[in-house]
């Protein structure tokens, strides 16, 4: 049994777990890397301790100071742990959308949390980077980690996490796969594999379907922490300077359905508990695994345990408001559902003109008081639309006469899972059941996380319609 003089000693140092039944019928050796058995409980404790010893060393974080980073949880919450060792004060600008249980973490170690939730592009005074810049600015003794082009955040997995893997393995790994974030865990790991083998280990992104490293549009998804999101009124795609494009030898990117069936059926057939982002991997690992051999050993990097997404990715209820099912059937539904009211919603985008966007609609034969989503515009968009780009609903009838598409929006009610019983809180609680308008009479329903169509208030007190694929009338296709 290791012996520690503090936690921070404690980092690192994560096993091996070889997939038996995860990974039936497929020929290659595959194992995990359970990065939540360090103490803060993910692999971000690695790069976290790596850039503040660093600013310790070069005189950025002196004594009294105060630890600020801009982060999706994890690399906050292994800055806080460090933080709370060594006695400094620790802020943390995160998205208000982080699940519950990290932000009880945060309070636990004695953290500061600014929750942002402002849709604003990176360089927007009100972005979380632009708060957090300003907030170091403002504070004296203040050291912003930047983790996204920290060179510490790749050069903590080169020394720690690369060996780790290649002597766990004795040196027969071929395969590791891992999430693309920051870009510091794949980028150091991989780096040190490609060179203690000689270039003979294939280091593999696993990337969620839209981020924009493996191509992707870069819209929003579900899953924390994975890929690069990128607002669609960004004028520049800065990449962070953490990630070493020359390591990685090819993307696979995963939905974030598949993401999170691989979880769910991995804490059920193995016993592993992993979150969001560990099922990209997994899933990314799995499809791999069809073409190998049982010469190849493929290791899939697990950034941080299910147990931070108990209300989230673990829970059929929160799965149902998003549209999403589960590897297993979620609780049966009784009676019609919010997808048996919804109907097929075309959409314009804010910035076609009012002519296009009607040519389109009436060619499509669209009725003119029928509702047209207005979106943001996006180039190569490869699912339906994210929540997050859907700008509010118009009609043809109040597009005609209008200079332009954005001044008809109207504003949307709840968002709406495909599988909601009519009988559920979030459909009742907006309906009201007392005919009352609430927030707008149109809300946005979701399958697998994306909008697929739209019900109406008065469609939820109605018979069921037929539901069908979302046209989009900027681009003449359906969206998938």
């Amino acid at each position: 049994m290791a012996r520690y003089e503090s936690v921070l000693e404690s980092i690192g140092g994560t096993p091996l777990i070889r997939l038996t039944r995860a990974a039936q019928g497929l020929r290659p050796r595959i194992y995990v890397k359970p990065e939540w058995q360090n103490p803060g409980g993910s692999v971000k404790d690695r790069a976290a301790l790596a850039m503040l010893r660093q600013a310790e060393a070069d005189g950025s974080l002196r004594p009294g100071g105060v630890v600020v980073e801009v982060t999706s949880g994890n690399t906050g919450i292994g800055l806080a742990l460090t933080a709370a060792h060594l006695g400094y004060r620790a802020v943390i600008f995160t998205s208000s959308m982080i699940a519950q249980e990290k932000r009880d973490q945060f309070a636990a170690y004695g953290a500061e949390l600014r929750l942002v939730d402002a849709f604003v592009p990176r360089d927007h005074p009100d972005s979380l980077r632009s708060q957090g810049e300003r907030f170091v600015a403002e504070t004296p003794g203040a050291w912003l980690a930047q983790q996204y082009d920290n060179p510490a955040n790749p050069a903590a997995h080169y020394t720690s996490t690369g060996p780790e893997v290649w002597d766990d393995t004795d040196g027969t790994v071929t395969h590791f796969v891992a999430t693309v974030g920051t870009g510091g865990t794949i980028s150091g790991t991989g780096r040190y594999l490609k060179e203690v083998s000689g270039g003979r280990v294939q280091v593999i992104g696993a990337d969620p379907i839209t981020s924009r490293y493996s191509g992707g549009d870069g819209s929003q998804k579900y899953i924390e922490g994975a890929g690069h999101f990128v607002h669609p009124e960004t004028a520049v795609d800065e990449w962070p300077k953490s990630l070493d494009l020359g390591v990685i030898d090819r993307y696979l990117p995963v939905e974030d359905q598949d993401a999170i069936d691989a979880v769910r059926e991995l804490a059920r057939t193995e016993g592993v508990l992993a979150g969001g982002s560990s099922g990209v991997a997994l899933a990314a690992a799995l499809e791999l695994a069809e073409d190998l051999t049982e010469d190849d050993t493929v290791v899939v990097l697990l950034p941080d345990s299910g147990r931070a997404y108990l209300s989230t990715y673990f829970n059929d209820s929160w799965l149902a408001a998003g549209g999403f099912t589960g590897p297993a059937p979620l609780t049966p539904v009784e009676g019609p559902t919010v997808g048996d009211r919804a109907t097929p919603t075309p959409l314009v985008e804010r910035d076609e003109t009012v002519a296009g966007a009607l040519r389109r609609l009436d060619a499509d034969g669209h009725a003119d008081d029928g509702p047209v989503l207005v979106v943001y515009r996006r180039e190569g968009r490869v699912l339906a639309p994210h929540a997050s780009d859907i700008l509010g609903w118009t009609t043809p009838a109040r597009l005609r006469g209008a200079a332009t598409v954005a001044e008809t929006v109207q504003p949307l009610g709840p968002r709406l899972g495909t599988g909601l019983p009519l009988t559920a809180p979030a459909v009742t609680g907006w309906d009201g059941g007392d005919g009352s308008d609430g927030d707008g009479s149109l809300a946005l329903v979701l399958a697998r996380g994306r909008v697929t169509g739209t019900v109406s208030r008065q469609a939820l007190r109605d018979q069921p319609t037929a539901a069908g694929p979302m046209v989009s009338a900027a681009s003449g296709q359906t969206a998938h």
